[in-house]
This record gives structure tokens, sequence and C-alpha cells, in this order.
């Protein structure tokens, strides 16, 4: 292993970014708590402010597998749709097999330049999280509790708040709703055959209701849906762990732009896709049968029948890494140096103990 491997391993190392990270991401919630006073004077002004907040955060994320582990993520997709992403608002369904999907994810909106105004729909839970929960409220993530008839109303009213959004963003969904695990599948699966649908291999069966009001509500809002799926070479299954020790990876995205039932390189306006909300749902356990049978051929030939593109680094995940590392590093080996200088094993103690917490 060399000096850079044998560093990356080491949990000082793993420490000191854990601390820049949350003490910056408090930082910036914060600061965000004193923009809402902007709310009610310049409701524009006050989101395009939050995205940039909201990226100084989520960028974080995104530079430990960008530039500490060196992930490499190669994009699968059609030329001449490729120089559209990132210029439009778009809802991309991803898989949800691997434990680092999400940050994935975000790696391809940021490429694209719309990491911040990424939107998400997320278990209501999250937004009592500190820094990642918080951020996602200020920036109007759309939460549930998972029980339908009580989300309906709010998803809705939350959606429709989104259409005069002044960023391009991306709405990232996992359809299946939880991370894929032989379990969940099986008892997936039991429930597409009391339903007569077709059973899946290789994900669990769609939650059809949030999709379809999704679309309903960003209609004339959302120009297409992008179809995604990721998957890791040579079988590998990626951690946050394996990510934070500096562990490569080998990423492929394959984007399909969605039409209407049947997939293609074409890209389609989202006005293709059935309004109602029946058809909607019919439309979308067609894709995953789609998915499904794409995936059985990825794994068959290990790739995908497109052109590979490698969208290119932008240094400011990097920087703005850097950035938090000089403003905060800097008081806390300054503090670590005057404790030692104090001789007082009670005030050490007290420091080795909230590091351990």
């Amino acid at each position: 292993m060399d000096i850079v491997g044998f560093l990356k391993s080491q949990f000082v190392c793993h420490l000191l970014i854990c601390y820049i990270f949350i003490v910056s991401g408090l930082i910036i919630n914060f600061i965000q708590l004193f923009t809402l006073i902007l709310w009610p004077i310049n409701k524009q002004l006050f989101r395009r402010i939050n995205c940039r907040l909201a990226y100084c955060i989520s960028s974080q994320m995104v530079m430990l597998l960008e530039w500490w582990s060196g992930t490499d993520c190669t994009l699968y997709t059609d030329p001449e749709s490729y120089h559209k992403y990132g210029k439009e608002n778009a809802i991309v369904i991803l898989n949800h097999n691997f434990e680092i999907d999400f940050l994935c994810g975000w790696n391809f909106c940021e490429r694209f330049g719309v990491l911040g105004s990424s939107k998400v729909l997320a278990k209501k839970e999250l937004s009592y999280m500190p820094i990642i929960g918080w951020m996602w409220y200020f920036l109007e993530i759309v939460f549930c509790k998972r029980k339908w008839e009580e989300d309906r109303k709010t998803v809705i009213q939350k959606l429709l708040s989104l259409r005069d959004y002044p960023e391009n963003f991306w709405f990232l969904i996992h359809c299946e709703g939880t991370r894929f695990t032989e379990q969940k599948h099986q008892i997936s699966m039991k429930v597409a055959e009391a339903k007569g649908l077709p059973k899946l291999k290789y994900h669990l069966l769609p939650r059809t209701k949030g999709f379809a009001v999704t679309v309903q509500c960003l209609r004339n809002v959302v120009s297409a849906v992008y179809d995604s799926t990721l998957n890791f070479r040579n079988n590998e299954n990626p951690t946050l762990l394996g990510v934070l020790n500096g562990k490569k990876y080998h990423a492929d995205l394959y984007v399909r732009q969605v039409v209407y039932i049947f997939i293609s390189f074409k890209r389609i306006p989202l006005e293709e896709i059935p309004e109602d909300e029946q058809e909607c749902s019919t439309w979308l356990h067609k894709l995953y049968q789609e998915k499904d049978a794409f995936q059985e051929e990825y794994y068959r030939t290990g790739t995908y029948p497109a052109v590979p593109i490698v969208p290119p680094h932008r240094p400011w995940t990097l920087l703005n890494w850097l950035f938090w590392a000089l403003l905060l590093l800097y008081p806390l080996f300054k503090l670590l140096i005057n404790m030692i200088n104090s001789g007082s094993s009670l005030t050490l103690a007290s420091f080795a103990f909230v590091i351990i917490i």
C-alpha cells in the first residue's frame, strides 16, 4: 500500500473529515435559519441562496466519492440527449440496489450543475436529522410519512410549490421505496403475484402513486423523465465505509430518456407519459419490466448498449471542502495544542471523551 492509500485508511483522517462535515454542516444550517427572513420578502432569492448553501454540504459527500476514493463514473447515454442534461428540469428514476447509489446520483447531479437544487421524495423522519435533513427542509424537499392517505395532500402541495422554482433541478425518485434485499424481494414478489403483475428478478415492485402524482404536479415544468440504471463492475458492492477508506470503485450509469410504454434513445417530452393515474401506474410497471430485462442483459454482457461518456470533473467540490478544512482545522489544532500545554489530565480526558462520542 502506498503512503496515500495508507493515510486514507487511517481513523484519524476519517475523524477529521467527519469533524469538517459536521461542524461546517451545522454552521450552514445556522445560516439557513437566518435566510427565513427572506421568504416573505423575496422567495426566489431565498431559494437561490439555499441552493448554494445546500451545495456546500452535499458537495462534501460527492468530494469523498470523486476525489478521496477516486471512484470512476461512466455515463452511457444517447449523445443527442447528452447536451440537454443539466439544462432542463427532469424526473430521474433510480434503481436502489447499493448503499451508495444516492451518492452516485448526487455525483451526476454535480457533473451537470444541479447538485445544489436537486430534489428527492424522502421520509418525514429525515427532516429532523441535523445537517442533511435540515438542509433538505430549506431546499423544500418533499417529505412523506409512507401513509399515502395522510401524505397525498401534503405531497401535492409541496410539488406544486416547485412549479416556479428559479433553478434547474432534477427530482430523484427511488420508486421501489427501499433498498433491494433478498428478503424484501421475496415479499415484493408475493405482492406482485397477488396483484397479477409479472415478477421481477432484480428489482422490487415499484410504488406507483408517488411517481404518478409527481408527474401530474410537475407537468409542463419538467421536460423529461430519465430512466437511470446504476451498476458496479466486477460485482462490486460499494459501501460508505469503503468510500471513506478511499476504496476506488467503477460505477456505470445508463440513462435512458423515457417514452410512452416503450423505451427509446430518442427524447420524448413528458407530455407523452399518461396523465391518468391508473395508466401512469401501468406505464411504470412496464418500465420496471424493461429495467429488469435490461439489468439481466448487463449481468450477462457486463456493458450497456450505448455510447460511454465520462462527464468532466468540476473542481468546486474539492475547492469547497478545502475552504472548510482550512477554516475549521486551524482552530481545532490550536485548541488541541493549548490543551496539551495546559497539562490538565481532566481537560485531555474530556477532549478524548468528546472525540470518542
